[in-house]
C-alpha cells in the first residue's frame, strides 16, 4: 500500500427498502473520517413502475444527515415542517441537533413511471458545542453551489471548504465534501488542507500516487500529505474529511451521542412518540429489538 494511503475500507451490503447500499463507514480501520460517521452509497438500481423508495419516519440525534444524488429523487418530510425534493446535485442538510424526525420517500409524480436511484448518504457528527443544537433543514440547488475546473477534473463543493472555496452549506465543524468528475486522462493534486481526509469511489478508475482504488472502496489518506488523484477512463470520486471530533461517539441504529445516556434517552423518547412527528404520516419505524449477545 502508498505511504500517502493510511487505510482502504471495503464495503459492506445492507437492504434499506426496495434499495441495496453499500455501507462504509462506521468501519473498524476507521469509525469517523473528519466529522464524517457514517457514508452510505445507495444503487444505482432502477425502481420497478410503482415500486418507490420509502423509509417511514425515523428519529436522529447528534447528527446532521447529508443527501446527495447522482440518479433519481427523494421528498424529504421532517417534523420542522419541510418538505423538500431533491434532485441530482443538490444538496439536503438537516441537522438533527437535540431530536429529528424525518422521511424519504420517492416523489408521488415520479412513483408510477419507475425511477433509477443513485446517490450518497452521509451523516456528520456534531461537535459538542453543537450536540444539543434546535434542529433545522436547509437545501441548496446545485447551481448555488461552488464548482472548480482543475486539469479535466470537475469539483463540486458540497459542504464545508475546498479548494479556495466555501459551500453555502451551514457546517459546525472544519468539514471537506466534495462532488469530482474526471474526464478520461485527468489528474490533479489534493492538497491536506484539512486534518482527515478520505477518497471514495462511486465508478470508473482511479489512482491515488500511482495505487488502483476499486469502485465502491474508500481511500483514507495519510494527515499532511499531498497525494495524486488521477483516473484513465474517467470517474466519480467523492473526497470527505475535516476536523477530528473531540472526544469519543456513540452510534446505535440513527442515533449519534457522546454519551450512551443521550442515546437512551433518545430511545425512550422514541418508544414513547415524544421526537415530534411528521405532518401527513402516520407510520414511524419502531426502535429496533437489541440483538441477543
Amino acid at each position: 500500500m502508498s505511504s500517502s494511503i493510511k487505510a482502504v475500507l471495503k464495503p459492506h451490503l445492507r437492504d434499506v427498502g426496495s434499495l441495496t447500499v453499500r455501507r462504509v463507514l462506521p468501519a473498524m480501520a476507521a469509525r469517523l473520517i473528519g466529522p464524517f460517521i457514517f457514508f452510505d452509497h445507495m444503487g444505482p438500481a432502477t425502481l420497478a413502475p410503482g415500486v418507490g423508495l420509502d423509509v417511514r419516519p425515523h428519529p436522529h440525534i447528534g447528527l446532521a444527515t447529508v443527501t446527495y444524488l447522482f440518479e433519481g429523487a427523494i421528498m424529504h418530510r421532517d417534523s420542522l415542517g419541510s418538505e423538500q425534493k431533491i434532485v441530482p446535485g443538490d444538496v439536503n442538510w438537516m441537522t438533527a441537533g437535540r431530536g429529528i424526525v424525518h422521511s424519504e420517500r420517492t416523489p408521488d409524480e415520479d412513483r408510477g413511471r419507475g425511477l433509477a436511484m443513485h446517490g450518497i448518504q452521509t451523516w456528520v457528527a456534531l461537535p459538542l458545542a453543537h450536540e444539543d443544537d434546535e434542529p433545522s433543514f436547509e437545501h441548496h440547488a446545485a447551481a448555488t453551489l461552488p464548482e472548480i475546473e482543475r486539469n479535466g477534473v470537475t469539483l463540486r463543493v458540497i459542504a464545508g471548504t475546498a479548494f479556495g472555496h466555501a459551500a453555502p452549506t451551514t457546517t459546525f465543524s472544519g468539514t471537506l465534501y466534495v462532488a469530482a468528475s474526471f474526464t478520461p486522462g485527468s489528474a490533479f493534486a489534493l492538497e491536506p488542507e484539512h486534518d482527515e481526509r478520505g477518497v471514495y469511489l462511486v465508478e470508473g478508475d482511479l489512482q491515488i500516487d500511482g495505487e488502483s482504488l476499486e469502485a465502491g472502496q474508500m481511500a483514507v489518506l495519510t494527515p499532511g500529505e499531498t497525494v495524486t488523484l488521477a483516473s484513465a477512463k474517467g470517474a466519480t470520486v467523492m473526497l470527505l474529511g475535516g476536523e477530528k471530533l473531540e472526544g469519543e461517539r456513540f452510534i446505535e441504529w440513527n442515533f449519534v451521542a457522546s454519551s450512551r445516556e443521550k442515546i437512551e434517552r433518545a430511545k425512550t423518547a422514541w418508544t414513547n412518540q415524544d421526537m415530534g412527528q411528521v405532518p401527513g404520516e402516520t407510520e414511524w419505524i419502531p426502535l429496533p429489538e437489541r440483538k441477543a449477545p
